[in-house]
C-alpha cells in the first residue's frame, strides 16, 4: 500500500495515526469544548502541541497560573490553514463551535501522565465568557 486515508466524523478526539514519536489526531466538537462546559486548562510538560483549524471556529485560551490561580489570560482566534504551535508548559484550552474540526499533532505519549491540569471555577468561567 502506497498511502493510507484517515477520517474522523465522530464527536470528540480520535488519534488517527502514529509515526515514530508523534501522532496525528482529529478533534471534532464535544460539549467539553463549549464555554459552558470547559473544565480545565492543561499544560503538557514534555512537548509542544500543534493545532490546525480545518472547519468551524476555534478560540485558543491561554492562562498564566501562579499560586494556584489565573493571573492573566490570552486568546487567539484560529484561522483556517494556519499552524498554531503551543509550547510545552503553557496552560491552554479551546472553545469550539459545534461544526469545528481541529487537526492536532503531538508527541504520541502526550497524556495525563505528563500534563498538568488547572480546573476552572465559576469566576474563571464568567471571565472567560467576556474574552470570546
Amino acid at each position: 500500500m502506497q498511502y493510507e486515508i484517515f477520517c474522523n466524523d465522530d464527536i470528540g478526539y480520535r488519534s488517527m495515526m502514529h509515526y515514530n514519536d508523534w501522532r496525528v489526531a482529529i478533534l471534532n466538537y464535544i460539549d467539553d469544548c463549549s464555554i459552558d462546559d470547559v473544565r480545565y486548562f492543561e499544560a503538557h510538560q514534555n512537548t509542544d502541541e500543534v493545532f490546525v483549524l480545518l472547519q468551524g471556529e476555534v478560540t485558543l485560551l491561554f492562562a498564566d497560573i501562579n499560586e494556584n490561580q489565573i493571573t492573566n489570560y490570552t486568546t487567539v482566534k484560529l484561522e483556517k490553514q494556519k499552524i498554531y504551535n503551543v509550547k510545552k508548559g503553557v496552560y491552554h484550552t479551546q472553545i469550539m463551535s459545534k461544526d469545528a474540526k481541529l487537526l492536532i499533532v503531538e508527541d504520541k505519549d502526550t497524556g495525563d501522565d505528563n500534563s498538568v491540569k488547572y480546573y476552572i471555577n465559576k469566576e474563571d468561567r464568567d471571565y472567560m465568557r467576556t474574552l470570546i
